[in-house]
């Protein structure tokens, strides 16, 4: 029976939780973006190997 006090905290919570939009800051948002992608793209693909073309050896053996 005591469950009705904490269901209308919750809901109060979801609430200012669902409404809630904080300001954005979207020039710092890209540059972390751009500065991240940019940065990983180098690493990333340093260390794999250039495509080959597997079907080379089947047209081979025809």
């Amino acid at each position: 029976m005591g469950r009705g006090r904490q269901k209308a905290k919750q809901t109060k919570v979801a609430r200012k939780l669902k409404y809630y939009s904080p300001e954005t800051d979207y020039r710092a948002l890209e540059r972390e973006l751009t500065s991240h992608s940019q940065d990983t793209e180098r690493e990333d693909y340093d260390d794999i190997p250039p495509a080959t073309d597997d079907w080379d050896d089947v047209r081979s053996s025809r």
